[in-house]
């Protein structure tokens, strides 16, 4: 996003340092003062993300800062997202269907719900299932919603075994070979993604969208 002006290169700016109040203040001014395009002003939330993403990657940012990233994007987004639907044309059309939770055991939703976020300002079709998810949840979701890629969160270490026997349980009901599973949250590498028998594990939420969109056909 090389064309941005000052005020937008201020909001990423303040977005990835992590200065929750001026940030919000000025997103909010942009979006019901200014008239700026809530899709723009998600687009630079995203890019401020991808800064997130890639400290968090170095070890210059910790749990702390995703989770005060998630609040600060579920604060903007409140506001942008009913501006979105008024526009002429409304949202955009969606991409594909992607079905997210945590599996059963664990609790953590921090990652999930920034990745459920993210794959939504991308045009994604979203459903987060919550935290905690029994296997057949997850089966009946499948089912009812028909999701072409379900994500699997989960930050425990115990999440694996259940990640394993969710997928296990997808493959046993003939549900496999149609859809695309990804893994993702805390310490998910190569290892924990062949145990599982995953398509594809990501370690933050902007390897998750680039995951879709490559499922999907679609650019990064």
């Amino acid at each position: 996003m090389s064309d941005m002006t000052d005020q937008e290169k201020q909001l990423v700016e303040w977005l990835a340092d992590m200065n929750e109040d001026d940030a919000f203040a000025l997103a909010k001014r942009m979006l019901l003062e200014q008239g700026a395009n809530p899709m723009r002003v998600l687009d630079l939330c995203r890019a401020a993300m991808d800064i997130v993403g890639k400290r968090f990657e170095k070890g210059e940012y910790f749990l702390p800062e995703l989770v005060l990233a998630g609040e600060m994007l579920e604060n903007i987004g409140a506001i942008a997202k009913p501006l979105i639907k008024q526009a002429p044309g409304g949202e955009p059309k969606k991409l594909a269907k992607v079905l997210i939770g945590t599996v059963h055991g664990d609790l953590h939703d921090i990652g999930k719900n920034i990745v459920t976020f993210m794959l939504d300002i991308n045009g994604f079709d979203v459903k987060d299932i919550g935290v905690d998810v029994p296997v057949k949840t997850f089966l009946d979701e499948i089912n009812a919603f028909q999701p072409d890629v379900v994500g699997l969160s989960g930050f425990l270490t115990l999440a694996f075994d259940s990640m394993k026997e969710t997928i296990e349980a997808i493959q046993g009901a003939g549900m496999r070979d149609k859809v695309k599973i990804m893994i993702g949250g805390g310490q998910i590498d190569e290892i924990v993604r062949s145990y599982t028998g995953a398509d594809a594990f990501g370690t933050n939420a902007v390897q998750a969208v680039t995951l879709c969109k490559g499922w999907s056909g679609v650019a990064a």
